[in-house]
């Protein structure tokens, strides 16, 4: 099984099961290699591993929270654009409405239509903002693997 890993200075080397066999993945032998080298070997490169998991964790979970809080915003910009224009034509529909019945009954018309239209608005942005996940799905499958991937080192 091989694994792309990062050095410190990002330079990727590639690890399989002939070259952790041979230690560090620089073609040393391993009978030169000391024990505590290379479980200090071992130790950097989880380390390594645990960090780069974390960023990816951390860049996934920021771009999904972009994404709803841009959604958020929309929405709201474009309520508050909406509601501008509606307060307008609702007068207008009121005054057209009001030859036909009273001011205060063409009121409520208008009223009550508009409060329809607003509550099935809401529920849209409601669920699209419930269908968000921000689960850094990708990293946790990651982690999974490398997981498996120490599992079947250390046996």
């Amino acid at each position: 099984m091989e694994r792309n890993t990062m050095d410190a200075q990002g330079a990727g080397r590639a690890w399989d099961s002939t070259t952790a066999a041979q230690g560090t993945g620089a073609g040393t032998d391993t009978s030169s290699a000391s024990l505590g080298s290379l479980f200090r070997d071992l130790a950097d490169d989880l380390s390594d591993l645990v960090r780069k998991e974390i960023e990816l964790a951390r860049t996934e979970t920021m771009e999904k929270v972009s994404h709803a809080s841009q959604a958020v915003i929309s929405m709201a910009a474009g309520g508050f654009i909406a509601y501008a224009g509606l307060l307008f034509l609702l007068a207008a529909a009121v005054m057209v409405i009001a030859t036909w019945v009273p001011y205060w009954l063409s009121a409520v018309i208008v009223g009550g239509l508009a409060v329809i239209v607003g509550l099935i608005m809401l529920q849209g942005g409601r669920s699209a903002l419930k269908n968000t996940n921000i689960t850094p799905e990708k990293t946790v499958d990651t982690m999974k693997e490398n997981a498996q991937w120490v599992k079947e080192k250390i046996q």
